[in-house]
């Protein structure tokens, strides 16, 4: 095992409310307790286009959909699932999307408002998302132009265990959703937040995963690499963002 494998490290962290933020240069957030920003510097739309858009094949896989189904470890600021609904915005023809989420230390309405003034483009949609923001311990859903947000307050090893794709066997208080096309893998930086890179959380990922489904994230470390492989995608490294050497993708195999 290496210095940074997730399995010698204590996984245990309790939901404990808001995250202890500091901001750089008055509108990047920063996780004190990761010591991580929720965005890059040089440019958070730009980084979700680049590594999550670009990296799971879209906008072009959205074409000729009825629905689309997008799952993310990390949701932050919800940049990303903003930024995914405006490029959904720019089609004649979108598909209906369903975002799923996970989140274990969710932001009050006032980070969230402060973290997205930093992209007026998408004033509206954010103001939308702030209006009905009052996300509680377990699942909640909520409509944001018209996209289905599922969004889990929880430890993610735990809540995607309630998950259970539309084919499958439903348990009795399981959450049935659709095929997940495409997965954002946006954890703070594995070496400081290994919980949402863990292998089994990742092959519980794949288990709901469409048979043509990827996955997208910053970070090409090599003990996530080996997770995902094993978990059942082949995975590719690309060219990072904003001079980040690498980059991985995958598809499920």
């Amino acid at each position: 095992m290496t210095a940074q494998d997730p399995k010698q490290k204590d996984t245990s962290r309790e939901l404990s409310g808001a995250p202890d933020l500091k901001w750089l240069e008055g509108e990047v957030p920063l996780a004190r307790g990761f010591d991580d920003t929720y965005f890059s510097r040089a440019g958070g739309m730009e980084e979700t286009r680049h590594v999550f858009l670009n990296g799971n094949g879209l906008p072009e896989r959205f074409e000729g959909r009825q629905a689309f189904t997008i799952a993310e470890f990390g949701f932050g600021t919800g940049l990303n699932f903003l930024t995914t609904l405006a490029t959904l915005a720019g089609m004649s023809r979108p598909p209906g999307l369903h975002f799923i989420s996970f989140e274990l230390f969710p932001m009050t309405a006032g980070q969230l408002e402060r973290a997205l003034a930093a992209f007026p483009v998408l004033a509206e949609t954010s103001a939308e998302l702030i209006s009905k923001w009052a996300p509680k311990p377990g699942w909640n859903r909520m409509t944001v132009s018209k996209a289905d947000l599922l969004l889990g307050i929880g430890d993610a090893r735990d809540l995607i265990a309630d998950l259970v794709v539309e084919s499958g066997q439903v348990p009795v208080d399981g959450t049935v959703i659709a095929p997940v096309d495409a997965w954002y893998l946006d954890g703070f930086s594995p070496a400081k937040n290994p919980e949402l890179w863990d292998a089994d959380l990742l092959a519980s990922a794949a288990t709901l995963t469409a048979w043509d489904g990827t996955l997208a994230s910053y970070t090409a470390a090599g003990w996530v690499r080996r997770n995902l492989h094993s978990a059942g995608f082949a995975i590719e490294k690309k060219a990072g963002f904003a001079g980040k050497r690498e980059m991985v993708v995958g598809r499920k195999s």
